[in-house]
């Protein structure tokens, strides 16, 4: 199951950049994901997918698991106190994505073929095909 895309791109891709800015990089495992998060909004940005080698998707899994906590724990209070809906819709949108790639990124680790995947903005992936 995918979500569809976001209604708008541009703020999943201004979030994940925020919520990669705003993480403390202290420990060293911590810091790569939220270089996968830059990443990932760098190729949503240019063409909206990244391709992940096996070794980084349990990685990148963990890393949108982490902009799906920070916006439910941190952003969404104040957007919802704000009656602000366009933002909350946006934020919960984000929310949406990230745990949808979560899902796919964790289903896809857990299989044995052990191949790169292409992350989609929409949070699917597709095996990417040697050749």
């Amino acid at each position: 199951m995918t979500a569809s895309p976001p209604s708008d791109p541009i703020a999943y891709v201004k979030m994940l950049r925020f919520v990669a800015r705003k993480t403390d990089r202290s420990d060293l495992r911590i810091a790569a994901m939220m270089e996968i998060l830059l990443e990932a909004a760098d190729r949503f940005e240019a063409n909206g997918k990244l391709t992940l080698s096996p070794e980084r998707q349990t990685l990148a899994a963990r890393a949108f698991a982490g902009v799906a906590a920070f916006l439910q724990q941190q952003i969404l209070p104040s957007v919802v106190s704000e009656q602000n809906t366009v933002g909350e819709r946006q934020v919960r949108g984000a929310i949406d994505r990230a745990m949808t790639t979560v899902h796919a990124l964790l289903s896809h680790a857990a299989s044995i073929d052990g191949r790169p995947v292409c992350l989609d903005l929409d949070g699917s992936v597709d095996d990417m095909v040697d050749g």
